[in-house]
């Protein structure tokens, strides 16, 4: 497949979990892929790979221009970089709220900007930013981690109203419960870690978690120039947890 022959294709939070399926995909689709993440491997670093913490505007700015320069342009910005938080809306501190938002909610906005001089220029560019279902479902003890999801999904929806006029589309996905790093520390951290797995299994219709496979496709078929026509959408990839009950 090369559908995205040609494009660069910037993936934030790329070194593990999705990020790491989404730059893959991407690649096997054809793309010129770079991955920012505050960590990378060594097999990742070969890869076009910048260092940064999206919480750091000069890191943002100076990872996306070397990207921007070395490869000769971006065309498609992955806003994948994110963190966890769990509890009700007693349990994290305001340091922890604003923490997690700075990450989650800003960081996806420091990208974006410091890319927007790059995306203009493109004949093909798209923005796709990782939410979640819990920005459209209530879900037991997620309260912080809920606020910013919903905050990025409001986010993608002024974005792409925002930069119509730009040609540049602006889409999010919104995964179920994933067999991501994040999920695993959960399961390992908890008191009985084969009952939250199952408790989590079963929650999704599908009977099972989704995969970040799974999600990359999902993100790569937004990013794709044949989705020219789509924009302002949130894509649901949750195993049918937010609209079935069976």
């Amino acid at each position: 497949m090369d559908e995205f022959a040609g494009l660069v294709a910037v993936v934030t939070g790329g070194a593990s979990g999705i990020g790491a399926a989404t730059a893959a995909e991407l690649a096997r689709r054809g793309a010129t892929v770079a991955v920012i993440d505050r960590v990378l491997p060594s097999e990742v670093a070969r890869v076009h790979g910048e260092v940064a913490d999206i919480t750091d505007d000069v890191q943002v700015r100076a990872a996306i221009a070397a990207i921007g320069e070395r490869l000769g342009g971006i065309d498609i910005l992955v806003n994948n970089a994110g963190i966890g938080a769990a509890g009700d809306v007693s349990a994290n501190d305001d340091a922890e709220w604003h923490r997690v938002y700075d990450v989650n909610v800003v960081g996806p906005t420091r990208v974006t900007r410091a890319a927007l001089p790059w995306l203009k220029r493109s004949d093909a560019a798209s923005v796709v930013n990782t939410a979640s279902i819990v920005a459209l479902a209530g879900l037991p003890n997620r309260a912080l981690y809920s606020a910013t999801k919903g905050a990025v999904v409001a986010l993608t929806y002024a974005m792409a109203a925002d930069h119509l006029a730009d040609g540049i589309r602006v889409n999010a996905v919104a995964p179920g419960t994933a067999d991501t790093p994040w999920v695993q520390r959960l399961l390992s951290e908890a008191d009985d870690p084969a009952a939250m797995a199952e408790n989590l299994r079963r929650r999704q219709p599908l009977g099972r978690l989704v995969t970040a496979d799974e999600i990359a496709f999902a993100i790569a078929n937004l990013a794709s120039p044949r989705a020219a026509a789509t924009t302002g959408t949130v894509a649901v990839v949750d195993g049918g947890l937010t609209s079935l009950r069976v």
